[in-house]
C-alpha cells in the first residue's frame, strides 16, 4: 500500500483543488480539499515539480469545510466547491484572477471586487450531458472528474427549472439559436453586463465594435448607449440571430458583420470604445494585433478564464487597466468571469 503524509492545503488550484506543500517541497493539488484542512493523503501521481492526491482522512477539518447537499458530489465533475461555503469559493475565485494579473500579467492591476447574485443553484439556463450503456441499459450523467466515465444524474442542482426560451436582459429580449453563445447564468450576466455598460462609458456621439458578439446581447446592451455600434461573428447562424435580435430591440443604430474578428478590418477609424469576448483560449496574436491598430481610446475586456485574461491585457501594449472585477458566473464550480477597462496610455 502506498504510504500517506500529512499536509495543511493552504490555497487552490485552477480547478479548484486544495493545494499544499509536501516534504520535497512539491506542490499537491487534492480533490475535495478546503483551505486550512489538516489531512492525511494517498499520492496519485507524481510529477517533477507537482503531484495529485486523494484524501485519507480529514485530520482537522477546515473552518470553511460545509458538507455538500449533492448525492453524486464528487463523483460527479458538474461542481468544484459544494464542499465549502459559499463566501470561501468567492474568495477563492477572486484570489485565483489576481494571483493570474501579477503571476502571468505581471501587472499591479487588481480586481476590487466580485460580483455575485447570491444564487448557487437553479442558474444554469443550459447543461451538456453524455450519455453511455452500464448493464445494458443507458445512462445520462455527467463525466467523473479526469475522466469520460459517464456518473448517472438524476436531477442537477445547477439547472433551472423553466425550459429555455428567449432570455431578458434589462428590457432587451434576445432568441438564442441552438449552438450559438450566450451566457450560461443570466442573472449573473446582467451584472457582467451592467458592468461592461458602465466601463464602456458611451454618449450617443461615440462608436463601439464589439468583437465576438455571438448573438448580439452584449453589442445590444453596451451598444444601446453609443451612436453606432458594429457587432463581429464568425458564425453566420448567430449574426443572423443577432441581426433580428437588434430589430426586435429597436437597435437600427447596430449592424452586425460575418467575419473573423482577429482578420476582420473596421470601416470604422479609431472607435471609441472595442469590447472584446472571445472563446476560453483568448485573443490570437492577430486579433490583439487587430485591436491595437483600431486605437481604441477604450478596451472593455471580457474572458472566462483568468489565464488568458492576464495574458492578452499584458499583450495589449500602449493600455492600462482602470479598473478590474470578477463575476462569479458559475457558482460552485471553479470556473470564472473577469471584466476590466483599459485606457490608451
Amino acid at each position: 500500500m502506498t504510504s500517506t503524509q500529512t499536509v495543511t492545503i493552504t490555497g487552490y488550484g485552477s480547478g479548484g483543488e486544495g493545494v499544499a506543500r509536501l516534504d520535497d517541497g512539491r506542490a499537491v493539488f487534492v480533490r475535495n480539499a478546503a483551505r486550512g484542512d489538516v489531512l492525511e493523503i494517498r499520492l496519485t501521481k507524481e510529477q517533477p515539480r507537482s503531484a495529485r492526491a486523494e484524501i485519507v482522512r480529514v485530520l482537522t477539518p477546515s473552518p470553511y469545510r460545509t458538507e455538500p447537499d449533492c448525492p453524486v458530489y464528487p463523483d460527479c465533475g458538474g461542481c468544484d466547491f459544494r464542499h465549502v461555503t459559499y463566501e470561501e469559493e468567492l474568495q477563492a475565485k477572486l484570489r485565483r484572477v489576481n494571483d493570474a494579473l501579477e503571476r502571468i500579467g505581471g501587472l499591479s492591476a487588481r480586481a476590487g471586487e466580485i460580483l455575485s447574485t447570491g444564487q448557487t443553484d437553479g442558474y444554469r439556463n443550459k447543461a451538456v450531458f453524455h450519455t453511455a450503456q452500464k448493464d445494458g441499459k443507458t445512462i445520462t450523467g455527467f463525466y467523473r472528474p479526469k475522466s469520460h466515465e459517464v456518473v448517472p444524474v438524476n436531477r442537477c442542482l445547477l439547472l433551472r427549472d423553466r425550459p429555455r426560451g428567449p432570455e431578458e436582459l434589462d428590457g432587451l429580449t434576445f432568441h438564442i439559436p441552438p449552438g450559438s453563445f450566450f451566457q450560461v447564468n443570466t442573472e449573473a450576466a446582467l451584472l457582467l453586463y451592467q458592468k461592461a455598460r458602465k466601463y464602456a462609458a458611451l454618449s450617443k456621439k461615440e462608436t463601439l465594435i464589439d468583437l465576438y458578439c455571438g448573438v448580439g446581447s452584449l453589442t445590444a446592451f453596451v451598444g444601446r448607449d453609443a451612436g453606432r455600434a458594429l457587432g463581429v461573428e464568425h458564425d453566420p447562424a448567430a449574426i443572423e440571430a443577432a441581426r433580428e435580435n437588434a430589430r426586435r430591440n429597436g437597435l437600427a443604430h447596430i449592424e452586425f458583420a460575418c467575419a473573423d474578428a482577429a482578420a476582420w478590418q473596421s470601416p470604422v477609424s479609431g472607435p471609441d470604445c472595442v469590447v472584446a469576448d472571445p472563446p476560453r483560449k483568448g485573443l490570437s496574436s492577430r486579433a490583439v494585433s487587430n485591436i491595437l491598430a483600431m486605437a481604441p481610446r477604450r478596451i472593455v475586456y471580457v474572458s472566462c478564464d483568468p489565464a488568458t485574461f492576464a495574458r492578452d491585457i499584458r499583450g495589449l501594449a500602449g493600455y492600462t487597466v482602470n479598473e478590474a472585477c470578477a463575476v462569479d458566473m458559475f457558482p460552485r464550480t471553479a470556473n470564472v468571469e473577469c471584466c476590466c477597462l483599459l485606457l490608451r496610455d
